[in-house]
């Protein structure tokens, strides 16, 4: 047998062990995937197509990446599995040659205040063990320079157990970097206390403003009015100075309300941890928006927003501090540690310079270490997450990326693409999930799916070579040639908003006129400025709608319905028709199934073991209780209503005996933004990212506002879904509203009225204004980078 052989006396590639180059997927069935089989070749670059919620993710995150975890995962000990996350088999028949999957994803990095892009890639940890070697005065150890550790000092008698157990005095002393001032948080809140309460209303009357807070059932508010420290049924501006010193600042203490022991403290120290002592970013939309009114952050006077200690700033080497350092732009800071020559710290130094330079490939070289890591862009943190692996000398692993031209502009692609092309060259398997013409082009291999999205996707359409991608008769190869044209003629503006000595972040005191009543694109490179204009400068009131890219919170009992508000007029309809209370209608309230509280699953947990969902036997999925079922409206029960399409419920709530205006309208939007496919109660937690932004967009879209600033919205939409978003924008500027849109996609572009580039680098190269005009000057200008990409791509 050849196999017997030793080796090197065989042929090449005769070896049982090469026989194994191809991942073998049969029978797929998660999400909407519908029995999918299909080999992908390993040691090769994989791009994944096809319109948004067609079953890409499905396949590559949630069937090949996470059978890979899943298997890594038990090759421990149960003790170990304890700690880790459970993770259940994917729906699949027989999975064969994976290897081991690296994800980096477009989640967004830590919601803590306190994670920044230093702490986020293990750059800080470097920098503060060479300033404890090398910094001079020597203040400490590594914890001396770091923020978020606070320095402590103890001394007292401690027990020993060894031998004759005996007392001796012992005292112990820390020393950390934090700020003492802001707690290693650099900024210091001040709170406007005219927006937690109305003080000519006592407590009892509902004073206070704060959401959530009613006065009448609410624990919380129950806790103050109960307390004994102030009389409930007083006036605030009426309180003793010990009565509001008492409600403000009290010091907390148990008491009891209605038989319940509770805690009382003052209502400033339980905004800060109720509220100040989260994200921003990661707070429900009505939550953010109190706390933007209610607190004003402002730079910490003691460390000067570094979160430093004094101790932590006066160390320095080569006159430069570990605050400057942070404060850098990596880029500088790569040069200034690359001009360090310290044999004794040889190794750190090198690892050091490794990190930082990947920072700069990869197109980050802008960033700098105290950036929050909250505040960057789902494309910046999934490039953050690839530093780590860039230098990596592991080989034969499955990189998984999810659409990493996300946030890039046309320059950075090539150099994302190169990237990408690396990890393969190095003996990787890499699988892409991609819309972009550009990163397509360059796989080994197309997996194309579809047709459609939702129910009418989830099937292979096509795999095999780009050239023969174009030759396919499949929505992906239609429109992989696509290039928008410039328009004819372009609107004229009703008026300009003036943004006048900007200076946010890069900024170089900028003076523009953002055009209004017409379709406004700002572009540039990634880090150029342009959301640090558009957002540092449109002021977010009552009449600018504006739709980030921060991600939609919602958990498996979110859906579209409840997420949009369709619920509401749902239910109060079926509510009227049987003469009931709308609650019943609601499968987290009381219409719930009492076996599964509205679920429609029963969850086992198994420990370190996958969790087992089965459906309720009980409502049988339906999530309502059998009662709850009988009654109807238009023909139909509120479990038969959740299960339509959108498209299938704007057509019964449109008209006939079902017909309900305030239902319709929302279904409309919906239908507009392109997500008639979806179902009235899908999860929202089996929604892909497009569809998520999508439908953050059709929320919006109810608000009354003149201005939409949108950021990027084409991140996550096939070719074929940008032509329907390019007529969504038309119709809003068509109905008098005036649209700006911070793009990348030469589509947007070439369809814009107004263009206004930012540039002409990143960092501190970028934040000026380097072209205004139409979309043709700037195609006929060429003068700057985005100029010549988007001649190339009009082919003009």
């Amino acid at each position: 047998m050849s196999s017997a052989k030793r080796p090197g006396t065989q042929g090449p590639g005769s070896h049982v062990a090469d026989s194994h180059d191809l991942i073998r997927v049969h029978g797929a069935r998660e999400n909407n995937l519908k029995d999918v089989s299909i080999d992908l070749p390993k040691r090769r670059l994989t791009v994944f197509t096809g319109v948004s919620g067609s079953g890409k993710s499905s396949l590559v995150f949630n069937t090949v990446a996470a059978e890979s975890q899943r298997l890594i995962n038990e090759t421990y000990s149960a003790f170990v599995q304890g700690f880790m996350p459970t993770l259940a088999r994917p729906e699949v028949d027989v999975l064969e040659g994976l290897t081991t999957a690296i994800i980096v994803d477009q989640q967004r990095m830590g919601a803590d205040p306190r994670s920044t892009v230093g702490t986020a890639t293990d750059v800080n940890a470097m920098l503060r063990i060479l300033f404890s070697r090398l910094g001079k005065p020597h203040i400490g150890p590594p914890s001396a320079y770091s923020f978020n550790t606070a320095s402590v000092r103890a001394s007292g008698a401690i027990t020993v157990e060894r031998g004759n157990k005996k007392a001796v005095k012992a005292t112990f002393q820390r020393t950390g970097g934090m700020c003492t001032h802001c707690e290693g948080r650099g900024t210091v809140s001040d709170i406007d206390l005219t927006q937690l309460y109305d003080d000519s209303k006592s407590l009892s009357e509902g004073a206070f403003t704060i959401p959530g807070w009613k006065s009448d059932s609410q624990w919380t508010v129950q806790v103050y009015a109960q307390s004994g420290f102030v009389d409930p049924d007083k006036p605030i501006r009426r309180y003793t100075k010990k009565e509001l010193h008492d409600f403000l600042y009290g010091e907390p203490v148990k008491v009891k309300v209605n038989g319940v022991n509770l805690t009382y403290e003052g209502l400033i120290p339980k905004i800060q941890k109720s509220f100040l002592s989260k994200d921003k970013e990661a707070m429900q939309p009505h939550i953010r928006a109190f706390v933007e009114r209610a607190v004003t952050f402002t730079t910490c006077p003691e460390c000067e927003g570094t979160r430093l200690s004094e101790g932590a700033r006066s160390s320095k080497i080569k006159k430069i501090s570990i605050a400057d350092a942070c404060a850098m732009e990596i880029r500088d800071l790569a040069q200034w540690v690359r001009d360090l020559d310290e044999p004794s710290v040889a190794p750190l130094l090198t690892a050091l310079r490794d990190t930082l330079d990947s920072f700069v490939e990869i197109g980050l070289g802008y960033l700098s270490l105290d950036r929050p890591a909250g505040t960057l862009s789902g494309g910046e943190a999934q490039r953050v997450k690839m530093i780590r692996h860039l230098g990596s000398s592991l080989t034969d692993t499955t990189y998984v990326f999810d659409e990493p031209t996300v946030g890039l502009h046309p320059h950075d692609i090539q150099r994302m693409n190169d990237l990408l092309l690396r990890l393969r060259d190095k003996g990787n398997t890499v699988l892409v999930v991609e819309h972009k013409p550009e990163a397509i082009a360059i796989a080994d291999h197309v997996v194309d799916l579809g047709p459609g999205a939702g129910a009418a996707g989830g099937t292979v359409c096509f795999e095999g070579t780009v050239e023969e991608l174009r030759a396919a008769d499949t929505v992906t190869g239609r429109h992989l040639d696509d290039r928008a044209v410039l328009k004819e003629s372009v609107r004229k503006p009703t008026g300009a908003l003036e943004i006048r000595g900007a200076s946010t972040h890069n900024l170089q005191d900028v003076d523009v006129d953002v055009p209004l009543g017409v379709l406004c694109v700002v572009t540039g490179v990634a880090g150029s400025g342009k959301s640090s204009l558009i957002h540092g400068s449109v002021p977010a009131g009552a009449d600018v709608v504006s739709v980030d890219q921060s991600p939609i919170k919602g958990s498996r009992r979110s859906n579209p319905a409840t997420y949009t508000g369709l619920l509401d007029p749902i239910r109060k309809a079926f509510a009227k028709a049987n003469d009931v209370k709308p609650a019943l209608f609601s499968a987290n309230s009381e219409g719930a199934c009492p076996t599964c509280n509205g679920a429609g699953v029963i969850y086992t947990d198994l420990a370190m073991m996958a969790g087992v969902a089965t459906p309720c036997e009980d409502c049988e999925g339906k999530r309502f209780q059998p009662a709850v079922l009988e009654y109807r409206f238009g023909g139909r029960d509120i479990s038969e209503v959740l299960a339509m399409s959108v498209d299938a419920a704007e057509e019964f709530f449109g008209a006939g005996e079902a017909h309900t205006p305030a239902a319709h309208k929302i279904l409309q939007r919906l239908s507009d933004v392109g997500l008639g496919y979806l179902t009235l109660g899908q999860p929202l937690t089996t929604l892909s990212g497009g569809e998520r932004q999508r439908l953050k967009l059709a929320t919006h879209m109810s608000e009354k506002g003149g201005v939409y600033v949108l950021d990027e919205p084409t991140t996550g939409l096939h070719l074929a879904d940008v032509e329907q978003l390019l007529g969504l924008l038309d119709r809003l500027v068509d109905a008098g509203k005036s649209v700006i849109v911070i793009e990348h996609h030469q589509a947007v572009m070439a369809h814009a009225d107004w263009i206004i580039d930012l540039g002409p680098g990143a960092g501190h190269d970028g934040g000026r204004i380097v072209f205004e005009g139409t979309p043709a000057d700037l195609v006929a200008d060429r003068s700057t980078l985005t100029g010549e990409h988007l001649a190339s791509y009009v082919g003009a």
